[in-house]
């Protein structure tokens, strides 16, 4: 009797999948730089972005160049640029990531070849399955020290940090709904800024991270 060999389909990433059995050096050269990620060979198109996820991100960063500026401690980088996340078949390009100094990766042309220290992620509704659980676990498993989830639609943000155990555990914003981390000494997030409808603009955000440095 010949036995039959049932052959079971890998799981595939979520998202929209434009190829598949792509290598890294091939995404790298022909998809990263068009907002595509890379998942095990699978080739998937970012969800596009709607006016507020480009304003919580470009609000976001605005913020953290700010700080850095007056705090030069690191840097953030902007998507399209890949983060090579050590034992993990992934290659992902968060909408934010947070590189400090002391970070031992190595910060290339076109990648961060290592965990970022922080990465923001903005929610969107063909990205909430990535966002929330393929992410979350594969930031966890290649070292990713915090993972910040802004979720405009529902309007909730979500801190993990990495525990004693190396999981990422939530934390929730202090007093006054402001968040802040150890990574980033005396810099404050307030948290009920994301959701108006007018976020700060260029110099009122100068100003509130030279308050907050003030306050040191």
């Amino acid at each position: 009797m010949v036995e039959q060999v049932i052959k079971i389909p890998r799981s595939l990433p979520s998202g929209e999948i434009v190829a598949i059995d792509v290598s890294e050096d091939v995404y790298m050269r022909d998809y990263a730089e068009s907002f595509h990620e890379w998942v095990d060979g699978v080739i998937t198109k970012m969800s596009p972005v709607t006016l507020k996820h480009d304003e919580l991100s470009n609000y976001s960063r605005l913020l953290l160049e700010s700080y850095f500026a007056l705090k030069p401690i690191g840097k953030v980088i902007g998507a399209p640029f890949v983060m090579r996340l050590k034992n993990v078949k992934a290659r992902r390009e968060p909408d934010l990531q947070v590189i400090l100094n002391s970070n031992p990766g190595t910060l290339e042309n076109t990648y961060m070849d290592g965990a970022a220290d922080i990465c923001i992620e903005v929610v969107s509704a063909g990205s909430v399955t990535t966002d929330y659980g393929e992410k979350l676990e594969e930031y966890e498993r290649g070292g990713v020290r915090e993972y910040w989830l802004f979720d405009p639609m529902r309007e909730t943000t979500t801190f993990y940090r990495r525990n004693e155990k190396g999981q990422f555990q939530a934390h929730q914003p202090g007093a006054q709904d402001v968040y802040s981390t150890p990574l980033l000494p005396d810099f404050k997030l307030h948290v009920p800024t994301l959701w108006q409808s007018e976020l700060p603009s260029i110099i009122e955000v100068i100003k509130s991270v030279e308050a907050m440095l003030k306050d040191e």
